[in-house]
């Protein structure tokens, strides 16, 4: 009986639509998934969701793009022997077995605390629940941490500190409530778009408010700003101080709510009288009259409201910034009331899930504190084990030092990729190479972490997944799978799930039962269960609830409404009801700058991609806004160093070195430099962006200070610069590729945002490849002796040029530069759908420069540079742009942008008029 005749197939499932969650930031969208045939169609806002109110970036715009089931997806298992022979798949319970195998193993001949779980904000609440359980409930360590260490532990670290629970007080109605808003290490425009279009609507409704931007860059949120305070990296506890220090001498503090909330205000008040805004103006190097005015402007609001995240957070001294600036409020009561109150803003979907899970070393689910007995034995009940192991968890960075030294023998890494985000990646990856076992449990082949795996295990990923999230206003929102997940891949917790109950079946039969969880539902259940009489206490919230009311704010407890704000009754998650005021004292950055490493480099994300661009680099909408990384100095920097514009430049820190090319920067100030956080050597040579990033970390949240470091810049060498270009598919057209990035001190692979996508490569060497190797690069982009097709050549070895295009129906479907690069944004836009050049021979020969490639700067609509040039040009204002193109009328992140375009071509055409005049 044939099983594949039409007759045995099931039918394709109709057109649908399932309402679910962006998997980005932290804001939590709620999105509406368009699907037919079982496969997503398109993505679109929810307004019913109370978060998004129907918007969305042009990240979660874009998600239908990132629905793969392709070479760019984890479809099986996979297994190595040794670290000599390379991975073949499996199936999926063999994986299964062997990661528990491999794990017993381990665990008999070192103990429990040879194995560690290093895991993911991206994770869903119940993926967490059932590591955790796995993790100190049958293995028996504390070893589990998250990547939300990079980004958030700060930020808990602070709330805990002087509110006394891990709970944003905060809503995001108070975007449009507040009278002054304090930025503070925040791009949000670029961070949090959606919830920067609140505050845009605010001010445009309320031109009064206030917006006072701290950020040592001045970003596309500046443009908002009334005051911008360019802080040096690391001064925020000295500004915070003299804004309390103008407060408190000019009657600006609420003496009652001090009196009545809190404790500790004696001893900071010291603190804060020896650091006068005169004295704040050296630390910071703003000016003490603009210390002033945002002390005033904050102090005599009526609501005040702060927002900030990783500026303050990836810091050797984060938690203090995060106390100083919640000093702020509970020195004037402005928090617990609308508009008001400090609030972190969650860089990952689901971070604050996971800290409620007790996805952390330093957490236990309900946030309990795994060094609090009575919280151990709480859990252990719940959890039906006789008890929790008490030497205290590695968090992320010392999780990895033991795996370098030997300590840890065996890592689970899910849903993250630490070969690229964590600091110092030479050690990161050293500390892989001599693991005993690495899993890798992944949905995207992208990743560089997945060069280090022994097994690798196919996850499901967004639209597949069933679960829940907490987005930063603490509202827990359901995820809905859209469609079946490819392969092999399955959820997160039934992979953890299936190794549990292998691992128990070897190291303690009885346990087995503990994760025999029928459904996703059971395992909320059981969570929910664990927050009962705690802070976030949500355990009367069910998918009964979450479906028919649709997403909560936590706490949700029995019989009571849900909290839209916290402390409005003026008491505390402490002891004794009371906030604590904290006496931090500024810290100097961890790395100063010195002779041999004279600037500052600071690192950020950019509008259109996210961490490691494993997802946004399949979307070619999304890449055609920034298709590669580069490095920011100021103009006068440049001059001084002998740095072209766009001349490639080695830049060195203590711990590594990238080669990029660099761009001018005038809102830089002197003596500083900024990169794009996303490029790992998956796509660039050397180790990445983070080769240079400092490991140093807050003694209080164990959070590393990735956002500063000190390094040089000195001109590259390199002379011979080539690019190319292949259609075809990006994942597998890279992997090809690899051994390219590792031959050159600069070499970039980009998804290509060309039509019909495929990969784009950029080389800069001291010389031109040995004939042999160039012929091996030919092979790999199609243009080798085997191509099928003409291939137009034209070559000029004795002047390093060479020139290769080869077309398809009459457009190009690979084509390589080197030596004289005039012709590649001709050849691009002519395969993007452009016009053809007149003589594709004279193109070659470099005696016809063509027509450059436009850039899309609307990535929502796909309105290019050139056609808002053209607008501006015909007189049009960004109202006009709007009405005409259509660009900003997506997410709106472009306008900041456009707004630039627009002063820049109105500053050269006074300039011009004025010449004329003279003249």
């Amino acid at each position: 009986m044939n099983m594949d005749s039409p007759l045995f197939r099931h039918p394709a499932p109709p057109a649908a639509t399932t309402a679910s969650i962006c998997c980005y930031c932290g804001t939590g969208c709620g999105v509406r998934v368009h699907t037919e045939g079982g496969r997503v169609t398109g993505v679109s806002g929810d307004a019913s969701h109370p978060s998004s109110l129907g918007k969305l970036c042009s990240k979660g715009r874009a998600l239908a793009d990132t629905v793969r089931d392709d070479g760019a997806r984890v479809l099986r298992a996979q297994w190595r022997d040794s670290r000599a022979a390379p991975r073949r798949d499996i199936a999926l319970d063999a994986a299964l077995d062997l990661a528990a195998d491999r794990l017993a193993d381990i665990i008999g001949r070192h103990g429990p605390d040879a194995v560690a779980f290093y895991l993911s904000g991206q994770l869903l609440t119940e993926d967490y629940a059932v590591f955790n359980k796995l993790a100190r409930g049958l293995v028996g360590t504390n070893n589990i941490d998250t990547n939300s260490r990079l980004c958030m532990s700060s930020a808990v670290a602070g709330y805990k500190l002087t509110l006394g629970a891990d709970a944003p007080p905060a809503c995001y109605d108070d975007i449009g409530l507040a009278d002054t808003v304090l930025i503070a290490g925040s791009n949000a425009a670029h961070a949090h778009p959606i919830l920067f279009r609140r505050l845009e609507a605010a001010k445009q409704a309320r031109p009064d408010m206030r917006i006072i931007l701290v950020d040592p860059r001045r970003t596309d949120t500046a443009e908002l700003a009334d005051l911008h305070l360019p802080i040096l990296p690391g001064s925020d506890v000295a500004l915070f101080h003299a804004m309390l220090h103008v407060m408190q001498d000019e009657g600006l503090l609420d003496h009652a709510h001090i009196a009545r909330h809190t404790t500790g205000f004696a001893a900071l008040r010291e603190r804060i009288a020896a650091c006068p805004p005169a004295l704040a103006q050296d630390i910071c190097g703003v000016p003490a009259a603009d210390i002033a005015t945002a002390a005033r402007w904050f102090g005599r609001a009526g609501a005040a409201l702060s927002l900030y995240t990783m500026g303050l957070n990836q810091s050797s001294s984060g938690t203090a910034k995060n106390a100083a600036l919640i000093h702020l409020h509970l020195a004037t009561g402005q928090i617990g009331k609308p508009g008001a109150g400090p609030f972190s803003l969650t860089g990952q979907p689901n971070a604050m899930g996971g800290r409620e899970a007790g996805g952390m070393a330093t957490l236990l689910p309900g946030h309990r504190d795994p060094a609090d007995a009575g919280h151990r034995a709480e859990v252990a009940a719940l959890w039906g084990v006789e008890q929790l192991p008490v030497r205290p968890g590695l968090p992320a960075l010392e999780m990895f030092e033991a795996l370098h030294d030997g300590r840890i023998k065996a890592i689970w890494i899910a849903a993250t990729n630490p070969a690229q985000s964590l600091p110092d990646q030479a050690r990161v990856r050293a500390a892989l190479a001599r693991a005993e076992l690495v899993i890798v449990q992944e949905a995207y082949t992208g990743g560089e972490t997945l060069d280090y795996a022994d097994l690798v295990l196919p996850a499901a990923t967004w639209p597949e997944k069933e679960g829940t999230v907490t987005n930063s206003e603490r509202r827990i929102s359901r995820v809905r799978a859209a469609i079946v997940a490819p392969g092999d891949a399955r959820s997160d917790w039934r992979l953890a799930a299936g190794v549990a109950q292998r691992l128990a079946a070897r190291i303690a039969p009885a346990r087995a039962a503990l994760f025999a969880y029928p459904d996703e539902a059971a395992v909320f259940a059981e969570h929910a269960a664990s927050t009962a009489g705690r802070d976030l206490d949500y355990s009367a919230l069910t998918y009964r609830i979450l479906d028919e009311l649709g997403p909560q704010q936590w706490p949700y407890r029995p019989g009571q409404p849900p909290s839209r704000r916290l402390y409005a009754d003026g008491i505390y998650a402490t002891a004794d009801g009371r906030a604590r005021f904290v006496a931090v004292d500024h810290a100097p950055v961890a790395e100063p700058v010195t002779a041999d490493y004279p600037l500052r480099l600071t690192t950020g994300r950019l509008r259109d991609h996210w961490h490691s661009l494993a997802r946004t680099a399949l979307s070619p909408s999304l890449v055609r806004h920034v298709e590669a990384p580069w490095l920011s100095l100021h103009p006068d920097d440049m001059r001084e160093l002998g740095v072209a514009e766009d001349a490639l430049a080695v830049l060195r820190s203590r711990r590594g070195e990238v080669v990029l090319p660099a761009r001018a920067d005038a809102s830089l100030r002197r003596g500083q430099a900024w990169l794009p956080m996303h490029w790992g050597s998956a796509f660039m040579a050397g180790d990445g962006i983070n080769a240079l990033t400092n490991p140093a970390r807050d003694p209080v949240s164990r959070q590393p200070e990735l956002k500063h470091c000190a390094i040089a810049v000195t001109p590259a060498a390199l002379p011979w610069r080539a690019a190319g270009w292949v259609r075809g598919d990006a994942a597998t057209l890279r992997r090809a590729l690899a051994s390219w990035l590792r031959r050159f001190p600069y070499a970039v692979l980009l998804p290509s945002a060309i039509a019909g996508g495929g990969l784009c490569v950029a080389i800069g060497a001291a010389r031109a490849p040995a004939a042999t190797e160039l012929a091996a690069l030919y092979d790999a982009l199609g243009l080798g002796a085997g191509a099928t097709g003409a291939v137009a050549v034209y070559d000029d070895p004795a002047r390093g040029k060479l020139r290769r295009a080869a077309l398809d129906q009459g457009r190009p479907r690979a084509f390589f530069l080197a030596g004289d690069l005039l012709a590649h944004d001709t050849l691009a836009a002519w395969a993007d759908g452009g016009a053809a050049p007149a003589s594709l021979a004279r193109l070659l020969m470099g005696q016809d420069a063509g027509t450059p490639r436009a850039r899309t700067i609307c990535v929502c609509v796909g309105v290019t540079d050139r056609a808002i040039a053209a607008g501006i040009a015909d007189g049009l204002d960004l109202d006009g742009l709007k009405q005409t193109l259509g660009c900003a009328t997506g997410c709106g992140s472009c306008a900041p942008e456009i707004s630039r375009m627009i002063s820049c071509a109105r500053t050269t055409k006074a300039t011009h008029d004025d010449s004329a005049r003279i003249q």
